[in-house]
């Protein structure tokens, strides 16, 4: 695990998704074994993108996790409550690259992980990249503070 200080993410918050550490997310050290941090981070992305207003997936197009990068900041102890905080930080044509912290969810300046993923939307039949939903397109411009047609990369 590292011991950097809280780096600071750019972009501005899409979400903060509470979360509880379950008793099952311990590992044989009892702390959360790294695997579940993943867990979160997908669970966090799933409610995010479910509260969008719009359509995220449909029966042609769905995202995909094409990357993920974590650092391990600090231990996670039962009990405890989390937050995961999603950042923007680019819209491509086909893709979003979001930011994610994994924080105490009473002090949010105890960082326990940062990192980012990269989401691409394909084409369900053919595998190849699809166009970003308007639905994600347009939240992301909203958390930036742009209008849509800024928004894009």
């Amino acid at each position: 695990m590292s011991n950097e200080q809280n780096p600071a993410l750019t972009g501005h918050v899409l979400a903060r998704i509470a979360m509880p550490v379950r008793w099952r997310d311990l590992d044989a050290f009892n702390h959360v074994n790294n695997a579940s941090y993943l867990t979160y981070l997908e669970e966090a992305r799933l409610q995010w993108l479910g509260a969008l207003p719009g359509p995220w997936l449909d029966s042609t197009s769905a995202p995909v996790l094409a990357a993920i990068q974590i650092n391990y900041r600090r231990p996670i102890e039962w009990p405890q409550d989390l937050v995961v905080e999603l950042r923007c930080l680019r819209l491509g044509n086909s893709s979003l690259r979001l930011g994610h912290r994994i924080v105490a969810a009473g002090a949010t300046d105890t960082l326990y992980s940062d990192g980012e993923v990269v989401m691409v939307w394909i084409d369900r039949a053919s595998g190849k990249s699809a166009a970003l939903p308007e639905s994600v397109r347009a939240a992301c411009a909203v958390a930036d503070g742009n209008s849509l047609d800024s928004a894009t990369a």
